[in-house]
This record gives C-alpha cells, sequence and structure tokens, in this order.
C-alpha cells in the first residue's frame, strides 16, 4: 500500500509510522520508471503505488541536477528564482492529483491546491514585471557572495544549496499537504466531510495574507517608479503621492513599509506557516515532522534580507535609522519612521519645476548639478 493505516487524526503527523517505513522506496525508483517509460498505463499504476512523498521527493531530486548544468553553463546563478514561484504549487498539484487517482476525498486537496495557483499567479506576475524572465537577468546578490568567498566555495555553494538544497527546500516546505493526504484519507474511511471550517478558515487567511503581499509589492512597485521618473527628469511626478524629501531617500517608508522593512517577506513566510498549521491542525498535531519545512523556507529568508539590507545601508545614509524604528519583518511600533535629515531647498526648487518660470536656463543647469549632487542617475 502506499499510504499507511491511520486509526485517529493524529496517526497521521507520525514520522515512524506514516513516512519512515516508505523511504525505501526512493532507491529502485527511477530503475522502475524507466523500466516502463513507454507503457503509460504502467506508469499511471507505479505513481499510485508509489508512496506520494516519495515520488515527489524524487521528482525534486531529479531536477536538480538540470539546475545546477543550466547555472554553470549561463554563469547565471538565478535558474530556481525563475520557478521559485511555479514549483511548490506544482507539488501541491502533485498532492492534489494523487488524492484524487488513489480514490480518497480531494475537496481539501483541491482547496490547498486553489489557494497556491493563487499565490503562484501573484509572485510570478511580481518577478515578471520586474525583469526576472528577461535574459541575464540575476540576483544582484549571489554576485556579491561570489566576490566575498570566491569562485571555488561559490561552486559548493552551487552544488550543495542554490541548484540543490533550494530546490529540495520547495518541495519540503508543501510537505505538510502529505499529512493533509492521510487525514483525507482517514475522512475517507469514516465516510466524514473532507473539507470543514478549519480548512475554508485557513484558505480565507492564505488568500488574506496573499493579498497583503501583493499590496506591499504594488507600494514598493508605485515607489520606484515615481524615485525612476524624478531621476530621469528631476521633477516630483504629478499625483504620486510622494514628495521629493521621500524620493531623495531612495527606499520607501510609507504604507505597509512604514512598519515592516520587508512587509511581502513577512506575509510570504506566513503563507506557508499557514499551509503548516492548516494540515497540522487538522491531524490535531502543531508540533510534527513537517514543520521542518517552513523552518527553513524561513531560515533561508532571514539569510538573505540582511544581505538586502547590508546593501541598502550603504546606498542610503538614512537606512540606519529606519532600521532603529522599523522592525525587519514585524512592527515594533505603529508609529511612521522620523527622519532628521532635510531636502535642500535646491532639491525642492528642482523637484518643483523652479521657483522663477522665466529662468529656463538656471533651471537646467541645476537640473544637471542635482543628478551629479544628490546621485539620481
Amino acid at each position: 500500500m502506499a499510504l499507511p493505516i491511520v486509526k485517529i487524526a493524529s496517526d497521521c503527523a507520525d514520522y515512524a509510522n506514516t513516512l519512515r517505513p516508505y523511504l525505501y522506496q526512493l532507491r529502485p525508483l527511477p530503475a522502475l520508471v524507466s523500466e516502463h517509460l513507454t507503457d503509460s498505463t504502467a506508469l499511471k499504476q507505479l505513481y499510485v503505488d508509489t508512496n506520494p512523498f516519495v515520488s515527489g521527493l524524487a521528482f525534486s531530486l531529479f531536477l536538480s541536477p538540470f539546475f545546477l548544468l543550466a547555472s554553470e553553463v549561463n554563469q547565471n546563478w538565478s535558474q530556481i528564482d525563475r520557478v521559485w514561484s511555479i514549483i511548490p504549487t506544482l507539488y501541491n498539484a502533485h498532492w492534489a492529483i494523487w488524492s484524487h487517482m488513489a480514490g480518497i476525498h480531494t475537496e481539501r486537496m483541491d482547496l490547498r491546491l486553489l489557494v497556491s495557483v493563487v499565490w503562484s499567479m501573484r509572485l510570478t506576475y511580481n518577478y515578471w514585471r520586474r525583469g526576472g524572465y528577461k535574459i541575464g537577468s540575476e540576483d544582484y546578490r549571489w554576485a556579491i557572495i561570489k566576490d566575498r568567498i570566491g569562485q571555488p566555495a561559490f561552486f559548493i555553494l552551487d552544488v550543495l544549496f542554490i541548484a540543490s538544497g533550494q530546490n529540495i527546500l520547495l518541495f519540503l516546505v508543501t510537505c505538510p499537504s502529505y499529512i493533509a493526504v492521510l487525514v483525507s484519507r482517514l475522512d475517507t474511511a469514516h465516510n466524514t466531510p473532507a473539507a470543514g471550517f478549519l480548512d475554508y478558515w485557513f484558505a480565507g487567511q492564505i488568500l488574506f495574507l496573499v493579498g497583503l503581499t501583493w499590496l506591499s509589492d504594488q507600494q514598493q512597485w508605485d515607489y520606484q517608479s515615481a524615485k525612476q521618473t524624478y531621476r530621469n527628469t528631476a521633477k516630483v511626478p504629478a499625483n504620486c503621492g510622494f514628495t521629493a524629501e521621500q524620493l531623495d531617500r531612495g527606499f520607501r517608508t510609507t504604507g505597509l513599509w512604514a512598519y515592516s522593512r520587508h512587509p511581502n517577506f513577512a506575509c510570504e513566510q506566513m503563507v506557508w506557516w499557514s499551509f503548516y498549521l492548516w494540515a497540522s491542525l487538522a491531524a490535531r498535531s502543531p508540533f510534527n515532522w513537517t514543520i521542518f519545512g517552513p523552518i527553513i523556507y524561513t531560515s533561508v529568508f532571514l539569510g538573505s534580507t540582511p544581505i538586502t539590507e547590508y546593501i541598502s545601508s550603504g546606498k542610503y545614509h538614512e537606512y540606519a535609522e529606519y532600521q532603529k524604528q522599523v522592525g525587519m519583518l514585524f512592527p515594533k511600533s505603529f508609529s511612521e519612521p522620523k527622519f532628521s535629515g532635510k531636502s535642500s531647498p535646491q532639491k525642492k526648487r528642482i523637484a518643483d519645476g523652479g521657483a522663477d518660470a522665466s529662468a529656463k536656463e538656471r533651471n537646467a543647469a541645476d537640473y544637471e548639478q542635482a543628478k551629479r549632487r544628490y546621485d539620481l542617475r
């Protein structure tokens, strides 16, 4: 049998009985797939007969060498970044499809897949509009890390983490769905509804968090767009909602960003913790082995965010003040941050287009000087 027999909900989260006895299936699986590669009926049966955690992990391990090869050949280490927003939903689709093929109640799994699709759409769109899918696009932090640790150490990092570790992580973060599959199977055996108040409450919570993530991304997009226009013209765009002082600062400090330095990251973490709690509470086991997925996922963000902040601190002299007043992920207070620096009269004059409309030449000179002096390029 591909799944263990469970008698009560808490049994679904017992690693020793629900997963460890099935890990042996991982070793012969590649040979079995190769043997039946041209027989679709046999492949379908093999898929159903294999524990869904094992088949998901096998697919993750299968992908890792391709990411490594692509990153080394192109000398671009953002290969997984391009599918980061897609692969977790593919794994959630795997859990749902397996449930359908195994003949167990699927309402809970379909609901988890639905909200995962919404999560993917939001993140994929934001990554696309920021140019993530353009040829040559790469996360700037990899180049900084490579310069610091050197090529040999960076290759080891690529093998162990960038190409492999991150890929496996994207599978592990969806592993609470394995517990959800077992709970759904128990519901099937007891002929009880497979989706109830708890399921719809968590689905709504995740959609709310995705909405907050979208809002924070949009606020940042609006600010960066206005800042870019200001850099190009030395004039504050009409109706942009920002002052010259805010745009000169270089980073957003209003909206959700007034209470969290990275509200999008905070909501992103809460999405996957919600997926974990959703399955764990259904199994009446708030702490279980699948917690390692969201823990590692959060650790990756906690490890990379300081690099982002280090770069921001070097670019923007007021960023240290921002850090003192606003929490990295969660609010320190609900008061908007205040800054000691003030815009000079020259910057204000340029932002307003010049107080004297007849002095066009002086305004043009001020514009060029402002670009150089205040790094508006």
